[in-house]
């Protein structure tokens, strides 16, 4: 779906033109059918998440060496 970053509003691909500009400001839209956009790299992820596997690898370290203690 076509999206304007200043205006911050999606479009219909049947109300922008088939050059790709937005019909309020004129700036390029991105996600316009049959116009190539340069790729955009993904952002990185939130430090929280990497906090998360941290815990969660954490824990799965602490039960497998709960379970290692059980077998003696």
């Amino acid at each position: 779906m076509p999206w304007c970053e200043p205006c911050e509003k999606n479009w219909t691909p049947t109300s922008v033109g088939a050059d790709g500009i937005c019909p309020d400001c004129g700036d390029s839209l991105v996600g316009t059918p049959g116009i190539d956009h340069e790729p955009q790299d993904p952002p990185p992820a939130p430090w929280h998440f990497w906090v998360g596997v941290a815990a969660a690898g954490a824990y799965l370290l602490w039960r497998a060496f709960e379970g290692v203690l059980l077998l003696f």
